[in-house]
């Protein structure tokens, strides 16, 4: 069985989303704001896709406060973990974000918040692991 690690700050969000993979796609779901942790799963093959928030608000990494974009960016700069595969989950999606997100944080692809169609979300997900 799969395994997706969610990266979210909102509890809100972080429920929907587990809720929508376990039940819909049959997934195994992770979570945690905490970047060692996070590159702590990768290293160890613990997880298969992240699910990474862009606004973080919990996430620190070496004393200071990142964000998903940079967190993408650690994990796919460093060659022990740029295999894993990163979707940046955002609410800033609006025309021309989402490209810059996606340059910037090296991530493979993007879901816009709020999530409104469970089988795309769930469609984009499976797509992105088998790549």
């Amino acid at each position: 069985m799969s395994t997706v690690l969610i990266v979210e700050d909102d509890p809100l969000n972080f429920r929907v989303f587990v809720k929508i993979l376990t039940k819909v796609a049959q997934l195994k779901v992770r979570g945690t704001e905490d970047v060692d942790e996070i590159i702590q799963m990768v290293n160890q093959k613990d997880v298969d896709i992240i699910l990474m928030d862009v606004s973080l608000s919990n996430s620190f990494y070496q004393g200071c406060a990142v964000d998903g974009v940079r967190i993408a960016q650690i994990l796919k700069s460093n060659p022990q973990t740029a295999w894993i595969p990163i979707l940046l989950v955002t609410a800033h999606a609006m025309e021309g974000n989402a490209e810059h997100l996606l340059q910037k944080s090296l991530a493979d692809g993007y879901i816009s918040k709020p999530i409104m169609n469970y089988q795309n979300f769930v469609e984009k997900i499976l797509q992105t692991m088998e790549k």
